[in-house]
């Protein structure tokens, strides 16, 4: 038990997006043993299961950033000398974080400004809470970026075909 508390501490994005995962296949499930066995739909399974997705898809891509799994286009910056290598990725990187600060704030003034009065039709919660999957992933995604981009920097042989 403490060992899984462990792996819960030191990679908690991971664990958030299993739970999460496990929380949309319950839903899912339950929905379909409920409309096909006992011929009675779930009324807010539906919009769950939307809610869940929507934060899947924002911490799943602070996961790709993460671990940088998201796509690029390594075979033309790899024709540059190591040094301009260095220097477009440190372009593309600054081009990256003024989006996504850009992107959060726009997401918070967005929350702040229309969602907080919206309520969900079935569930009846409030329509900030599947809305501020952005800016807390856009804000995952910043850190990841900033993250990734320092450690390159500090490492002075790594080239973009090592990642």
């Amino acid at each position: 038990m403490i060992h899984y508390m462990r792996v819960i501490c030191r990679h908690p994005l991971e664990s958030v997006l299993c739970l999460l995962l496990v929380a949309t296949v319950v839903v899912t499930f339950s929905q379909v043993v409920t409309r096909y066995f006992l011929h009675v739909s779930l009324s807010w399974s539906e919009e769950v299961a939307r809610f869940l997705f929507v934060w899947i898809a924002t911490l799943g891509a602070a996961y790709g950033f993460k671990t940088r799994s998201h796509f690029a286009i390594v075979f033309l910056v790899n024709r540059f000398p190591r040094r301009l290598r260095r220097l477009v990725g440190t372009l593309v990187f600054f081009i990256a974080s003024i989006f996504l600060v850009v992107f959060v704030l726009e997401a918070l003034y967005l929350i702040l400004t229309t969602t907080i009065g919206q309520r969900a039709p079935v569930t009846q919660i409030t329509m900030a809470v599947p809305h501020s999957s952005a800016p807390i992933g856009g804000t995952l995604m910043l850190y990841y970026l900033i993250r990734n981009w320092w450690s390159e920097l500090r490492s002075p042989h790594q080239t973009s075909e090592d990642l």
